[in-house]
Order: C-alpha cells, then structure tokens, then sequence
C-alpha cells in the first residue's frame, strides 16, 4: 500500500470496506455531514518518513476515525448498549495493534497464562491486578468463591471513579460495601496498601453517614 499512495494528489483518505479490502482515494463528497471527518492528507507524509513510521501514523488515524464514529452512534445507545459495544470493540485488535504487530504478542501472553493465572476473572470481592493479586485470607476465600460464580467475562465491567473498562493489565480493587470496582490509582489505593486493609470502602460509601 505504501508505494501505492500518489504525493502528488491532495488530501486523501484511507477507506476500509466490509469485505476487509482497503483503498486510498480522493474524500467522498457526499458524506453525511453529522459524522466525525476522517483524516485528510494521509499521503503527504509518506517521503519524509520511514515506511513502518509511515504505516502506523496511518493506522492510529485510522483508529481515532473509527472510534469517533462509534462515540458518535454510542450517544444514541443506551448505557447497557454502550457497554456492550465498548466490550465488542476492546475484544478486537486495533489497526495500529496488526500493523505494529502488537496483536500477535498480546495472543502469545493471553495464551500462555490464562489457565494458571485466572487473569480472565474478577474475584468476588477485594482486589486484582496482574500479575496475581494481593490475597489475604479473606480475600483468598471470596476469591475462590467468586471462580465458581462468574463466567469469566469482564468486559462490561467499569471503573466506578473514571468509567474505564477493565483491564488485567491494571490494578484493581472492589468495594466490600456497594460491590464496585475501582482503579487502584483511582482512588489512591496501591497493591501494598490493600494488603493492609481487612474491608475496602470506596470514596462514595466512606462519605455516607450511618443512619441513625
């Protein structure tokens, strides 16, 4: 693709169809004019740069384009919706992430500790992070209990501090009180620290009164 760009036309467009097949050429001039723009100029670069350079600068304008779409038809969603989209969409490898050639290191380190490591999972209460969590033997407990009860599947499952998706790459830690999970950075809260704590409150339920 890269020796195919022309320089010395302006203003062209990277287009992915469905059949996977990709095209540089001119901007449509009949594009909805509610939707987000993609990128424009995508050749001028070319001389000046690397050829990998080159390819993952397209790539991450790729990836921007298409996010901003999705965002774009989110807003429509409902909140279940959107979550089941964003959880969709984190299950796929980026443009940048095949180009770069991410995608196929993220499948070696996937493949190579999901069944002794149990990354895929959530326990059912207090803290995670990869690699293993933390555990005390309270959380051990609730741990092994919560391995029993989830499918494994925790996409959908959102920061209640900043609204980020989870990640095993992260550190994380539940509230005992409401069940939310958290960032540990979100709410200041370090591996080490979390050792030390018998019943985490987050933020929110730590501010509320008891009732009297």
């Amino acid at each position: 693709m890269c020796f195919r760009v022309p320089t010395e036309k302006e203003n062209l467009c990277l287009y992915g169809y469905a059949n996977e097949a990709w095209e540089v050429a001119l901007p449509a001039e009949e594009v909805p004019t509610e939707l987000p723009e993609p990128a424009l100029g995508i050749n001028f670069a070319r001389d000046g740069m690397k050829r990998s350079d080159w390819l993952a600068l397209v790539a991450v304008h790729s990836d921007s384009w298409l996010v901003s779409v999705a965002f774009y038809y989110a807003a429509r969603l409902t909140r279940n919706d959107r979550k089941r989209l964003f959880g969709m969409m984190n299950d796929l490898p980026t443009v940048y992430e095949v180009i770069s050639g991410m995608r196929q290191s993220k499948e070696r380190d996937r493949s190579g500790g999901i069944d002794n490591s149990g990354r895929n999972k959530l326990p059912s209460k207090h803290t995670v992070e990869a690699p293993p969590p933390p555990r005390t033997e309270n959380n051990a407990r609730d741990a092994d209990e919560g391995y029993d009860e989830d499918d494994g599947d925790h996409s959908e499952t959102l920061c209640g501090t900043c609204g980020g998706i989870y990640s095993a790459e992260e550190f994380w830690i539940g509230c005992d009180v409401c069940e939310r999970w958290y960032h540990g950075k979100c709410v200041k809260i370090t591996p080490a620290k979390a050792e030390s704590i018998k019943q985490y409150k987050c933020p929110s339920c730590s501010s509320k009164r008891p009732r009297q």
